[in-house]
């Protein structure tokens, strides 16, 4: 059973996250504490053991959606390149931090960080674009297949430092980092959202193989429950690719908003009160 579970909840986060360019990490680990832990339908599992399975998942996930959108043209390799290498001290540092981290507080933070996802899922259609970051840093060209031209850009050094930080969140909690990328990249940096969804997945694919180096030295990943789960999120990747190119994800956006915040609420009754 909690192999069949294992592979729903695996095909579920590469859908939805491929969808809205979150690396699918975002849903895995809430629903797998909830049905693992609180609910002990997966034996042996811990925080630890959760996050572990979850960058492996996102290894497969993220290049299922990267090929996907290669193939339409809507990834910037430079700017996921520089991306990447700001998201790798900090997913080194919040891999090592994760270790020394119990279940109760796991459950608080993590909670906080769900709920900040859903805040900034939510101001993301609010916000106004910012045009700084575009008028001084470094300048990028994108043209669409309509032929519109699309100008975005980002100083270097801002952009290191906001995925080191990217990238110890991710590393610390399992999850890809591009919900936090995403709303960046198209707020501050001005990218089209499709690239910007494109982008991410290739910085998520590219992280998650050095975040699931890290956590497999530290003996946090349960080989044998990847097993349903690997092939479940690349499939789920590939879908979530074609619906991302052919939809308005902006319904699932909500939906997911709402998702991410109950488990936010859950998971900090769950650490304060246990």
């Amino acid at each position: 059973m909690e192999y069949v579970l294992l592979a729903i909840i695996g095909a579920l986060a590469g859908v939805l996250g491929s969808i809205v360019g979150l690396g699918g990490g975002t849903i895995l680990v809430p629903l797998t504490l909830l049905v693992g832990i609180d609910l002990g339908w997966i034996p042996g599992i811990t925080p630890q053991s959760v996050v572990g399975l979850s960058v492996i998942m996102m290894i497969f996930n993220g290049l299922s959606s990267t090929i996907s959108h290669m193939k339409v043209k809507t990834v910037d390799y430079q700017s996921g390149f520089i991306f990447f290498v700001g998201t790798v001290p900090g997913t080194l540092i919040g891999a090592f931090v994760n270790k020394n981290v119990d279940l109760p507080s796991f459950n608080l933070y993590f909670g906080i960080l769900l709920i900040v996802l859903a805040v900034l899922l939510l101001a993301r259609k609010y916000l106004k674009p910012i045009h700084w970051f575009v008028n001084h840093g470094k300048e990028r060209i994108f043209i669409d297949p309509k032929g519109e031209t699309h100008v975005y850009g980002y100083p270097i050094w801002f952009a290191l430092l906001l995925t080191f930080v990217i990238g110890f969140t991710s590393g610390l909690f399992g999850i890809g980092g591009g919900t936090m990328i995403v709303p960046a990249m198209i707020l501050l940096f001005l990218f089209p959202p499709h690239v910007a969804v494109g982008t991410s997945m290739f910085m998520v694919f590219l992280s998650a193989i050095v975040n699931s180096i890290t956590h497999i030295s530290l003996g946090h990943v349960p080989w044998l429950y990847t097993l349903p789960v690997i092939p479940g999120a690349y499939i789920g990747g590939t879908i979530g690719s074609m619906l991302n190119k052919k939809m308005n994800s902006e319904t699932l956006v909500i939906v997911l908003r709402v998702i991410l915040l109950l488990f936010g609420i859950r998971s900090i009754i769950e650490g304060i009160w246990g």
